[in-house]
């Protein structure tokens, strides 16, 4: 039994492709928010002494805004990977992952999560990822690519608030 343990833990390592780890020094995370559509949102990403990369800042809603965005490009080529395991520390709020299967292309798959608060692990198929494009849910099939290019967390919850959220991880398993 204990083997068995083992071995099964030693092969969801060999399986796992981290994306980001807080100890990485070269992710480079961006921002978007919405005054890109003169929106007034504001963000920001850094690192903090607890050992996570804390996105935060203000969603306004003021001037049609209303959402904010970090995002990184990647360069993951997934093999018989299933989903996205999150490691974080919540504020209570909901938020979505999104990931793009090229580097150019227009719209996202979603997925929406809420980040309870505190110290957590979230796991999300990559097959439930939907197509959505500025907010609106696409005609086309879910997630099902052998590639994902660049990932983002949005927080975009239709009304004025503050957030904070802490990423310590994320890997694809």
């Amino acid at each position: 039994m204990r083997w068995f343990l083992f071995l099964s833990i030693v092969f969801m390592m060999v399986n796992e492709l981290v994306v980001f780890d807080n100890e990485d020094a070269k992710s480079k995370w961006y921002i978007t928010n919405d005054d890109v559509m003169g929106g007034l949102s504001t963000s920001n990403i850094q690192k903090d002494g607890a050992g996570l990369t804390v996105f935060s800042g203000e969603v306004s809603t003021d001037n049609n805004g209303g959402f904010a965005m970090a995002r990184m490009p990647v360069n993951i080529d997934l093999k018989s990977n299933s989903k996205i395991v999150l490691t974080l520390n919540g504020d209570g709020k909901k938020y979505q992952l999104r990931i793009k299967s090229k580097k150019y292309q227009r719209y996202w798959y979603v997925q929406n999560f809420v980040a309870k608060k505190g110290l957590q692990t979230i796991e999300l198929s990559l097959g439930e990822f939907y197509p959505s494009f500025r907010g609106y849910a696409l005609d086309l099939d879910n997630f099902s690519h052998q590639k994902i290019r660049e990932i983002a967390i949005l927080i975009g919850n239709k009304k004025d608030e503050r957030f904070e959220l802490g990423i310590k991880r994320i890997v694809i398993r």
